[in-house]
Parts: structure tokens; sequence; C-alpha cells
């Protein structure tokens, strides 16, 4: 293809993810008050378990249509994306060869499931740690918080748990692409278990031990995980290599 028709069928590609973009949005916009509802419990919790007035709250006019939007939006953006990641898969296809091919779909095919688990393992651990953070504010003081900054908060911590659950993918591919060996995997397994604890730690208050082993158990397996696949990678190169030196020294 041209340059001119690359650019026509990458034209062709967004036109049909913004669409797709859109109608999720439109969705998201009915079923914003619904999330609101939802992200709203942990504060309400403060208010019955600390004694004291917690509430969420606009600090402008347009506050609550912009916050809205936004959540529309973030609806749009997560149910529209099997339309916009198989867009952008089909124009990068044509380009990658057929091993590359191979490894784009057991990416995709892994990292989508397991940034969805991370998404929901992040969701479950909000409570916990708004209540957390909230119990440093001093008890004879008010916890009012601005929606949008609680929002952005919530969207945060639930995208960092879910990019957390897909880390392990990103070892095997740079395992496969050759940057990054099995050896030097397993070599780090105490600072990765360390590391686990420490983030699971944070996220989980320490009175609730049950949310911290459900939390760090799947990403500690998922480490050994992408080790074990990682070594097995390696194995096979390094037996086809020596197929390959035996057949030459022959």
């Amino acid at each position: 293809m041209s340059l001119g028709a690359h650019l026509l069928e990458l034209r062709r590609r967004l036109f049909i993810a913004a669409i797709g973009i859109v109608l999720g949005a439109i969705a998201g916009w009915f079923l914003s008050d619904f999330v609101l509802d939802a992200i709203r419990g942990p504060i309400t919790e403060i208010g019955q378990q600390q004694g004291r007035v917690a509430s969420i709250n606009w600090d402008n006019i347009g506050g609550a249509f912009d916050l809205k939007v936004q959540i529309a939006l973030t609806i749009g953006f997560v149910v529209s994306s099997p339309v916009w990641l198989y867009q952008i898969w089909a124009f990068l296809v044509p380009g990658l060869t057929r091993r590359e091919k191979a490894y784009s779909v057991g990416f995709l095919g892994a990292s989508i499931p397991l940034f969805l688990a991370g998404c929901v393992a992040g969701w479950y651990v909000l409570p916990h740690i708004v209540i957390l953070l909230a119990g440093f504010a001093p008890s004879e003081d008010t916890n009012l918080i601005t929606a949008r900054g609680y929002y952005d908060f919530v969207l945060k911590l639930v995208l960092a748990v879910g990019i957390a659950f897909v880390l392990p993918v990103f070892l095997v591919l740079l395992n496969f692409v050759g940057v990054l060996s099995a050896s030097s995997i397993i070599k780090s397994w105490r600072v990765a278990i360390l590391v686990i604890v420490l983030f699971t730690a944070i996220a989980t208050p320490a009175a609730d031990p049950t949310a911290m082993i459900l939390l760090a158990i799947p990403m500690i397996i998922l480490y050994f995980a992408a080790y074990g696949v990682a070594w097995i990678h390696d194995w096979r190169v390094a037996r086809a290599s020596d197929r390959l030196d035996s057949e030459l020294a022959a």
C-alpha cells in the first residue's frame, strides 16, 4: 500500500474506533449515576465507622456535569475496548511477520483478561484504602472530598492494580524478544515478592490481612508463571541452537 492508502486506512480505522467509543459513552451516561453511587460507598462508610462527617463535594457549578461526562467516557473506553483494540490490531497486522503476529496475539490474549482481573482486584481493595487514608485525618475534622479529585484517585488506583497484574506478561514478552532471560527473572524473586508484599500491604490495612493475602497470592503466582513460561522458551531456544550447531558440525 502507498502512504496515501495507509493514511486512508488509518482514518477509517480511527473512525470506526471513535464510533464504538461514542456508543459506549452513551451507555456510560446512563450508568454514571450507578458508578458514582458505588464509589461513594467507602465515603459513607467512613462516617459510619469513624463517627465523623464525610461526603463528596462539588467545588463548582458545573462539576457534577463534568464528572458525569468523564465517567461516561471512561465507561465508553472500557466497553468499546474490543472494537478499538481490534481496529489497532487490524491496522498493524499487515506489517507484522508470522512470529510477530503470534507474539502479539498471545500478548493480547493474556494481558486483557489479566488487566480486567487486576481492575476487579483494585475495586475490591478500594474501600480499605479509602478508609485507611481518611483515618489519618484528626477525629475532630471533617472529610470534605472533592468529587473530581476522588474519582481521579479511584480511577488511578484501579488502573494501577490492573497494570500490576499485566506486568508478568511484559516479562514474558521481554524474554521472547531476547531482552530478559529466565535466569534473570528468577534471580530477582526475593525482591519481586518483597515489592508485591509491600504493595499489597499499602493497598490494604493491617487490620484486614485477608484482603492483603488475596491480593498478594495471585500476583506472586503470576510472577512465577512468567518465569515458567520464560524458562520453557529459553530451553526450546537452547535446544534449537544445539541442534543447529550439531548439524553445522556434521
